[in-house]
């Protein structure tokens, strides 16, 4: 008998995918099911993020102020009209907007990786450590700003009381469409030119690869997912603060990649699934002894050790040979 195509592997995850939302909507109470929410949004932040520090070879800390953009255009799109009064400089129309999840979702995404554009044209012009001081800038600045913009954002006190919009049915769908959207770059010349970059960027570039633009637009299509995923992290918490995006998270998405696999989709989704759980884990016990950063702690040294054994990550830049097999 054939052994399956990856086509059929697709097909049979994305099934089992539903099936196990299913399962867990009937079977396990709302905190386990908020963790479940939790770990398809790192997925989606892994995953997007690999797009352009896997893929191109680019090092980049600004994801979560990507995330940022997304959830604020998010929040402020689908926050009731009878409340928006506490906006003082929002335009007529868009005091009078009140959009669903979806559209609100791609609009957001849509502002984060338009911003990525913008932002990338200076900074991509930068490499290795200077690249990742100049994103890891630009989130500061996210920051400072939305905390300063308080007629639209209200400042450090943030947007509380948002709709709970965000559930298994609107994750895990996304979770699926950035994966597919990965896999499928990936797999296809553009993502070959993105990891002929990510190898040796002379080389790439005397064989007609050009080397701007190929990593402007996996800045870009990475802040897209980004930005979906602030949306559904607001809607999830029902509030949205700069406090949520920090450098910690820039950090933990980071550790997620390198110790999946740099490059690798299904090592960016293991580890994803791995770390969240973890720091969901830690959580009861650091409130119950009053020591924070346990989670932190560990996933720090977790990617110390990584770094040492297995510089590549655990898969490396490779995914699993079942779902890579030629079509016969």
């Amino acid at each position: 008998m054939a052994a399956p195509s990856n086509r059929a592997w697709h097909v049979v995850l994305l099934v089992a995918g539903g099936l196990l939302v299913l399962v867990a909507r009937a079977t396990v109470n709302e905190y386990i099911l908020s963790i479940i929410n939790f770990v398809g949004i790192y997925i989606i932040l892994a995953v997007s993020l690999n797009i352009t520090n896997g893929f191109t070879g680019l090092f980049s800390l600004g994801h979560p102020g990507f995330m940022a953009i997304g959830g604020y255009v998010t929040a402020v799109l689908t926050f009731p009209v009878t409340r928006k009064a506490m906006f003082l400089e929002l335009p007529r129309w868009l005091a009078g907007l009140q959009l669903p999840l979806l559209p609100a979702l791609l609009a957001g995404g849509l502002c984060a990786a338009l911003t990525a554009f913008v932002v990338g044209i200076p900074v991509l012009r930068l490499k290795g450590h200077y690249l990742a001081v100049a994103t890891m800038g630009f989130l500061i600045i996210v920051q400072v700003l939305i905390t300063n913009w308080e007629s639209v954002t209200r400042g450090p006190l943030g947007l509380n009381g948002l709709p709970a919009l965000t559930t298994l049915w609107w994750v895990y769908p996304w979770v699926a469409v950035t994966v597919y959207a990965a896999w499928k770059i990936k797999f296809s010349s553009f993502g070959r030119s993105m990891l002929a970059i990510r190898e040796d960027p002379l080389a790439a570039q005397c064989i007609g690869i050009h080397l701007f633009k190929t990593r402007v637009l996996s800045l870009a299509i990475g802040a897209f997912f980004a930005g979906v995923a602030g949306g559904l992290w607001a809607h999830l918490v029902t509030a949205i603060t700069p406090a949520s995006f920090s450098l910690v998270m820039a950090f933990n998405i980071v550790v997620m990649v390198v110790v999946g696999g740099t490059g690798s989709i299904s090592g960016s989704f293991v580890a994803a699934v791995i770390f969240s759980v973890i720091t969901e884990f830690f959580r009861p016990l650091e409130e119950s002894f009053d020591i924070y950063g346990i989670g932190e702690i560990l996933m720090a040294a977790v990617l110390i050790l990584i770094l040492i054994y297995r510089p590549t990550g655990i898969f490396g830049s490779r995914e699993p040979r079942f779902l890579v097999a030629k079509e016969s």
